[in-house]
């Protein structure tokens, strides 16, 4: 029998290799690298192997003094809490060859994915500016491709990284998001973002209800709201949807390994 030997597949982690006779289904074997870390409500031990990172809405809109939530009052400085331990973290991660997605709000132009229940949601009477509109800048809110959609200059994706865009809270309704994790092999999740009770709780949750292990990293996670919210976020998650840690907690586990 002629020998499979050209990959197919967008991955090593989810490839088969084939010949014009034959084609293998078996996949490579993937050596666990398991990390102990500190977590409520349980130590955990992440196999760094079958992990990814999934970074959400660091946007100029969100966390940028000039973006769209401070263009209409809303205090940023809680939202740029996580840019400082997402920096140290991040580059730790890529070294151990854990995928860094970033899930970001994205708009169509024409806001053709958008329906009136959202708009509703940031615009109650109609009035203001809301998703898709024109900002003083000229800027328009959220829309992809744009400043506005952009990742705050303080975190620089690297070539490596995975770009996904939302138009829900959660980031896995209408996106390719489950498709790309799972080609990559992924079974547990880290979760860092804004706002931590909205959209980076709602994602949490359709990654537990989709069956993957979930992590909040509570010191690269942050919210505009009320300190209530960002406490009902931690309970429910440890309670119901995952674990709670933090980037300390991930990178002493990484150097002990």
């Amino acid at each position: 029998m002629t020998a499979a030997r050209i990959p197919l597949g967008a991955t090593g982690r989810n490839q088969w290799r084939v010949s014009a006779k034959h084609a293998d289904l078996v996949r490579d074997t993937v050596p666990p690298r398991p990390v102990r870390v500190v977590a409520e409500p349980q130590t955990l031990t992440l196999d760094l192997a079958r992990t990814a990172i999934v970074v959400i809405d660091m946007q100029n809109d969100f966390c940028h003094p000039d973006g769209w939530l401070a263009s209409i009052g809303v205090d940023v400085t809680p939202a740029r809490a996580p840019i400082a331990p997402l920096a140290r973290l991040l580059p730790t991660l890529r070294q151990q060859s854990v995928p860094v997605v970033w899930l970001n709000w994205g708009n169509r132009p024409d806001r053709l994915n958008l329906s009136p229940s959202l708009l509703h949601v940031y615009k109650p009477t109609g009035e203001g500016v809301g998703l898709g509109d024109a900002l003083p800048s000229g800027a328009r809110v959220l829309e992809a491709g744009s400043w506005s959609a952009g990742i705050v200059d303080e975190l620089v994706p690297e070539p490596g990284d995975i770009h996904v865009d939302k138009s829900r809270m959660s980031g896995f309704w209408d996106t390719p998001l489950d498709a790309i994790l799972r080609n990559l092999g992924v079974h547990t999740l880290l979760f860092a973002g804004v706002n931590a009770d909205q959209c980076v709780l709602c994602t949490l949750q359709d990654a537990n209800f989709l069956g993957y292990d979930c992590v909040l990293l509570a010191d690269c996670s942050a919210t505009t709201s009320p300190a209530y919210c960002l406490e009902a976020t931690l309970y429910n998650t440890k309670q119901c949807f995952g674990f709670v840690a933090t980037s300390d907690a991930l990178t002493t586990g990484v150097a002990a390994c």
